[in-house]
């Protein structure tokens, strides 16, 4: 970054560092010892779909490599289009199966990565629950490299619980790189698995 771009106030943009999905096992610790959410297995990718056949082919590997998993006794991986047109993949596993989730959610981000298809990654979610049914999602945000966490209220609607997510930030900021400028954790409504 030269001095005209400090000047500007124009920063560097963040390189995405997939390996922050690793994380996540320890913060689900964190989580559950301090707040007693629990993982449910389920985490989903979101990207912007692009038409043409090179994007539907990495887009068959994906679901291929994540369907693998049903072979050997998992579900097979659930894509679904949301009502902004963006794509997701969901996979499930048990929610002893952490790491087996996050192994997935890293090798479909990984894979449309290294196919050229980085900037139409938008986020994974990881899903907890508590015993109130107080969901939370610990999103990743690709193009950031950072995490927060967005928490739904209980019984629908489009309302946060903005005092949950407030404090789960405080408590995973030694586990989890988390998004300090709050402008950035957008809702994620209907996200699938959440």
């Amino acid at each position: 970054m030269g001095f005209l771009d400090a000047l500007l106030g124009r920063t560097k943009p963040v390189r995405p560092d997939l390996d922050q999905l690793f994380g996540i096992p320890s913060a689900a610790l964190t989580l559950e010892a301090a707040a007693g959410f629990r993982p449910t297995g389920l985490g989903s990718v979101c990207f912007a779909a692009v038409e043409g056949g090179a994007f539907d082919e990495v887009q068959r590997q994906v679901r291929a490599l994540l369907d693998a998993d049903a072979d050997r006794g998992g579900v097979p991986v659930e894509a679904s289009r949301d009502s902004y047109g963006y794509s997701w993949l969901l996979a499930r596993h048990t929610p002893e199966e952490l790491p087996d989730l996050v192994n997935d959610l890293h090798a479909v981000n990984s894979e449309l990565e290294a196919n050229g298809f980085g900037p139409q990654l938008l986020c994974s979610i990881v899903a907890f629950r508590n015993t109130e049914g107080q969901s939370l999602g610990l999103v990743y945000l690709y193009k950031r490299g950072t995490f927060y966490p967005f928490a739904p209220m209980p019984g629908g609607g489009e309302k946060r619980n903005s005092p949950v997510e407030l404090q789960v930030k405080a408590m995973l900021g030694d586990d989890l790189r988390i998004e300090q400028d709050l402008t950035r954790w957008f809702p994620v409504w209907g996200a699938p698995g959440l």
